[in-house]
Parts: structure tokens; sequence; C-alpha cells
């Protein structure tokens, strides 16, 4: 039988052109659920951490961390103090503050942002960093105000359980280890750096740095399935923990978004770490 072409038939160009109408519906969709939905579905990871070298006045610590909240017109209020909830509700003994409070230095939102934070409290005080997007003046100044010690290229020293530990934060554009270093001098066997990019884990592991907490790369923001966090690659710990020689790390998505108001397969979390002493596989 001849067949004729008529209505039953399908071309190539009509397949390619429902393909292209489907990923484009693909795209649509993922990008709706992203900034309707995953974008505002935050969650708390808790995760142990192991600490090279960590005090037995230590063992147990529950670190808050929170970072990247990235206050803005597409990030609001009540997105910035469900966080401030969310890490309340865990009680932690200290907490630690990642940088980006706001988004491209807007200092309208530096005020919100700071109040937001300053719901905060632990017993071990709150201790933060600046972000690539945060002023050197007025959010630092804010944040200050709130009780919370901003660590610029500087370090403090609290005492719990009768050990002492240090915490010194970096600024986002020290990167030498030199630079570095000269920030960590006089630092006793305890001590966390803060470094607002996992990039500084190099220099770290060089300074035999026991624990590094970091944030800056949202985790990616949207994560691809099959192909990852493509917007992440560059860093050598994209979300979650990790180690290098004898440090510790932990990199944070973070609260907020930038660029685009959208999260794929990459929700937003605070973090509620236990640290206990490294036990290195045998």
């Amino acid at each position: 039988m001849v067949r004729l072409p008529g209505a039953g038939d399908i071309s190539r160009r009509d397949v390619l052109r429902a393909l292209t109408a489907v990923g484009a519906g693909v795209v649509v969709g993922a990008a709706n659920h992203g900034y309707l939905y995953e974008r505002h579905r935050l969650g708390v990871t808790r995760e142990t951490l192991g600490v090279s070298g960590l005090s037995s006045g230590l063992h147990g610590l529950r670190v808050g961390f929170l970072t990247d909240l990235h206050r803005s017109h597409t990030v609001s209020h009540d997105m910035a103090m469900a966080a401030v909830t969310a890490l309340m509700q865990e009680r932690p003994d200290i907490i630690m503050l990642g940088g980006d409070y706001v988004t491209w230095g807007n200092r309208q939102f530096v005020e919100p942002a700071a109040e937001a934070l300053g719901q905060l409290s632990a017993p071990h005080g709150i201790f933060a960093v600046l972000g690539n997007h945060d002023d050197d003046r007025d959010m630092p100044a804010a944040l200050a105000a709130r009780g919370i010690t901003v660590l610029r290229d500087a370090r403090t020293r609290v005492t719990i359980n009768g050990d002492t530990l240090d915490i010194a934060g970096i600024r986002y554009w020290t990167r030498k280890v030199v630079d570095i270093a000269r920030v960590l001098k006089g630092v006793g066997p305890d001590y966390i750096l803060l470094a607002h990019t996992p990039s500084r884990l190099a220099e770290a592991a060089q300074l035999a740095v026991p624990l590094m907490l970091s944030g800056h790369t949202h985790g990616g923001q949207i994560v691809l399935p099959g192909i990852g966090a493509v917007a992440a690659r560059e860093f050598p710990i994209i979300a979650g923990s990790g180690r290098k020689e004898g440090t510790a790390a932990f990199v944070s998505r973070g609260v907020g978004t930038v660029y685009v108001p959208v999260r794929l397969n990459c929700p937003p979390e605070v973090a509620l770490l236990t640290l206990q002493p490294f036990a290195p596989l045998t």
C-alpha cells in the first residue's frame, strides 16, 4: 500500500519543535518551582565535624552557622526571620555568620539585615565576617550595634569549659598565605577560621587550620540533574563538609539568592555543627 503524505506524518522538524517546546516548558516549570517554592524551603543542616586536636572542653560544642542572607527586594524580612528563628530553635552554644548580608552593597537593606540578625543570641557570642557584597562601613557598624563581633582580618578569643577557642575572620580579599598567617598569629591550639569563600581552603590547609567555615557558593543555587552546580565548579567544596589534609571545612548553601531569585535542587539552609575530635580512619 502506498502511504500518502497527510496528517499522520511527523517530520523531523515537527519532532525538534515538539522537543524544544517540552524543554522550554520544563525550564519554565523548574524556574517557577525554584522561585515560588524551593527558595523558601529553608532547612536546618545538622552535622558532626571532626576537628583535629580538639580540646576536651570543646567536645560537643554546637556551632550555629548562618551565611549569605542577601537581604534585598527578593529576600524579604520574613525569609530572614525564618532563618533566624530556625537557628535559634537549635539552641547553639556559639554562632558564626559568614557574610553577604545584603546584595551589591545595597545600603537600603543594611539596617533590615542587621535588625533580623540582631535577634540571634548564644551563650558564647556571635561572630561575623563580611562578604564581597557587604560594604566596609555601614554593614559592620550595624552588626556591631547589635552586639555582633565583626572580624576583619582580626581574631578574638572565648573560654568554654575551661578551654580557649580563638575565632579568626578574614576579609574576602585577603588571599595570600602570609596575610592569613598574620591574622592567625598567636592563636591557641583550638581555633576556627571564618572565610567568606571556600577558595581559601588551600591556604587554610597549608597553615594547618583545624576548622574553616565558609559560604559564598550558595551551593551552586541552581543544580541541574546530571550536570550539577555549573556556577560553582571552581570551588574546592561547593556545599557541605570536606577535608583537605588536617583542615576540616564546612560550606553552607546559605539563605538568600543572587542574580536570579531562584533555587533549584539546592534549598536554603542554616547549619548546626557539632564539634568532635577528628578520628582518622585506620
